[in-house]
C-alpha cells in the first residue's frame, strides 16, 4: 500500500468513525441540537439534528475531495508533488480536527456539560502545533501555508518564512494547548493562536524587503 493510500484511508476511517457515532447517538438526541457557542461558551445557535450529518461527515468528506482535486488544479510551477506526504498529513489533521469538534457537538447534544470555548480553543491550538511540526516541508503553492504576496513572489522568501512559521506555529500552539488545559481566559488563548499565525506574515514582508534591498531577489 502506498503512503498516499494510507493517508486517504486514515481520513476515511475518521469520517466513518464520526458517522457511526452520529448514527448511534441519533435516537437519543433532541430534535434541535446546539451547533454554535459564543466566546463565553454559551449556546447561541441551534440546528436540526439531521444537520450533524452535513456539518460532520459531509464537511469532512468535502475537505478530502478538495485535497484530492487541488493537485490537479495546481499550475505547473506550484505543484504539491514535492511535498505530497506533508500535504496529505495536513489533510488528515484537518479532518481529525473537524471530527473532534463534531464529537464535542454530539456530547453537548446528549446533554453533557462541556466548556466548549476551552475545548475548541485547545483543539485549535493543538492543530496549530501539529501544522507547525511540518510547515518547514511545505513548498511554494497557492493552497496551504503562509501565502502572502511576498512568499508567492519569491521561493527564497517562501522557504525562509515557512522555517520561521514552523517554530511560531508549534510554540504558540503548544502554549495555547497548555493554557487551555489550565483554564486560561479566552483572550489569552486567542492571543496565542493569533500570534503564531500572524508573526510569519510580518516576517515574510521583512525578509522580502531585506532581500530586495540587497538585490538578492
Amino acid at each position: 500500500m502506498t503512503a498516499t493510500k494510507r493517508y486517504y484511508l486514515g481520513a476515511a476511517a475518521v469520517i466513518l468513525a464520526i458517522l457511526a457515532g452520529i448514527v448511534v447517538a441519533y435516537p437519543h438526541l433532541p430534535a434541535n441540537v446546539p451547533v454554535h457557542w459564543n466566546s463565553h461558551g454559551q449556546v447561541n445557535g441551534w440546528g436540526p439534528k439531521w444537520s450533524l450529518f452535513l456539518w460532520g461527515p459531509g464537511m469532512m468528506t468535502f475537505i478530502v475531495v478538495i485535497f484530492w482535486a487541488l493537485p490537479w488544479l495546481s499550475p505547473r510551477q506550484f505543484q504539491v508533488d514535492s511535498f505530497r506526504a506533508t500535504y496529505l498529513y495536513i489533510m488528515v489533521v484537518l479532518v481529525a480536527m473537524l471530527g473532534y469538534i463534531q464529537l464535542l457537538v454530539l456530547a453537548a447534544g446528549l446533554g453533557l456539560t462541556i466548556d466548549m470555548t476551552r475545548a475548541v480553543m485547545g483543539g485549535v491550538s493543538l492543530l496549530l502545533a501539529l501544522m507547525g511540526n511540518v510547515l518547514g516541508k511545505v513548498r511554494r503553492n497557492f493552497y496551504i501555508g503562509v501565502r502572502t504576496p511576498w512568499t508567492i513572489a519569491s521561493e527564497q522568501v517562501w522557504n525562509a518564512t515557512h522555517r520561521f512559521a514552523a517554530k511560531t506555529f508549534f510554540a504558540c500552539g503548544l502554549l495555547g494547548f497548555v493554557a487551555a488545559l489550565a483554564g486560561a481566559p479566552f483572550w489569552l488563548l486567542l492571543a496565542a493562536i493569533m500570534s503564531g499565525a500572524l508573526a510569519p506574515v510580518i516576517y515574510s514582508l521583512v525578509i522580502y524587503k531585506q532581500l530586495e534591498a540587497r538585490g538578492e531577489l
